[in-house]
């Protein structure tokens, strides 16, 4: 792979609202689960669609009501995607949904099944919505964009010892030249920062940032605590232990550095959006489809997800590339893997494995296929923290 200068941008598709996307897929999103049946038909009889199918979204009230519609429009309106197709049961839910992701600015088509006559009627009339959706998208070309448009969710799964002695700091190596280069970088998994929480709390200069971070570690806790889990004592899990994590801190600490060594900017509540450019957190489930998809909510163009022992899942609205520092793993999974650094348990250094990180990142960019987008071992699932009435 050519090596890029630091400075280097990516090609990328220039949206009508400013944003800029490295794909350039027509989405058509389900409503509620109930349609998803719909869905998937649709993205399989029309070419260049992508289908976002969800599971939930009625009975849902409060909290996950809020987020889960959140993220649907998060989802939708991410900069990868060129025009959306919402499709859901009924019109009401369908309509509030068309017009979250219209204010962004995103062209939006939408059908009620229930209005148009059924399953069979809303394949036929999906597609004559579709076809000039997808044509336009079509027409759009690629344009050279600066390093500074582009926004890096990192994740981390599967974690073993080499996590945190080699995958974690190439990412961090690779986290800092995009927000040095006036990027964002969104590091997320709230509990995961357990036991490292004021290591994060001392890297920003606002206090209440500070205190939002401890504050969302607390509830974690809280949280599990109120069903009977001591979480610090059930961290490691048991695959990490199999990969010789020992302790919460360590698995922590070891996580933390794919985030870099910037300041941090501020805490974003799940599948929301900065005004700024920087490295944020944002509170999230450690489960990685959970995590990936409020990332991608975010607006995050691209995600880099570590992995000691592999996790497969991507995220299919934003590509994922599959870093390991484990020689075994490099070997033995390696239709997953996109990029091995495992010749840092060797001496390679840091910087030398970080580069060929960032140029895979660039390479991804611009339009080369991840091997989970490859292999379509890529999933949404939205958090909630209730039950379905």
């Amino acid at each position: 792979m050519a090596t890029n200068d630091l400075n280097d941008g990516f090609w990328g598709y220039r949206r009508n609202n400013g944003d800029v996307g490295i794909r350039n897929r027509v989405a058509v999103l389900a409503v509620t689960d109930s349609v998803n049946g719909v869905v998937r038909h649709l993205a399989q009889l029309v070419r260049q669609t992508l289908p976002l199918a969800v599971w939930y979204g009625r009975g849902q009230f409060g909290d996950d009501d809020t987020i889960f519609r959140r993220t649907q429009v998060g989802l939708a309106s991410n900069p990868n995607i060129a025009a959306v197709l919402v499709v859901g049961l009924e019109r009401v839910t369908t309509q509030q949904v068309a017009d979250g992701i219209a204010k962004t600015g995103k062209p939006v088509a939408m059908i009620s099944v229930q209005d148009v006559g059924g399953t069979i009627e809303a394949l036929a009339q999906g597609m004559r919505l579709l076809m000039p959706l997808v044509q336009d998208a079509s027409a759009v070309r690629p344009e050279r964009i600066p390093l500074s448009e582009l926004i890096l969710g990192v994740e981390c799964g599967g974690t073993d010892t080499t996590s945190g002695i080699a995958s974690n700091p190439a990412l961090g190596w690779v986290a800092d030249r995009v927000v040095d280069a006036g990027g964002r970088v969104y590091l997320s998994e709230t509990s995961e920062w357990m036991g490292a929480e004021h290591i994060l709390a001392k890297r920003t200069k606002d206090p209440k940032v500070s205190e939002a971070i401890a504050a969302a570690v607390r509830r974690i806790e809280d949280d599990a605590i109120a069903r009977g889990v001591d979480i610090r004592g059930a961290n490691p899990v048991p695959d990490n232990i199999r990969g010789g994590i020992t302790t919460i801190e360590e698995k922590s600490l070891g996580a933390i550095i794919k985030g870099g060594t910037t300041p941090i900017c501020g805490l974003l509540a799940y599948a929301t959006k900065p005004a700024g450019k920087g490295l944020f957190l944002m509170d999230t489930a450690a489960p990685a489809a959970e995590s990936m998809t409020g990332l991608s909510a975010g607006g995050a163009q691209i995600i880099i997800f570590t992995t000691g022992q592999m996790n497969i899942m991507g995220c299919p609205v934003s590509p994922t590339m599959k870093i390991t520092g484990n020689p075994r793993t490099a070997k033995r999974l390696a239709d997953n893997v996109d990029v091995d650094v495992s010749k840092m348990l060797e001496g390679e250094t840091v910087a030398q494995a970080g580069r060929r990180v960032f140029d895979a990142m660039l390479s991804t960019a611009s339009g080369r296929l991840t091997r989970s987008e490859t292999l379509g071992d890529e999933e949404i699932a939205i958090s909630r923290t209730q039950p379905t009435v």
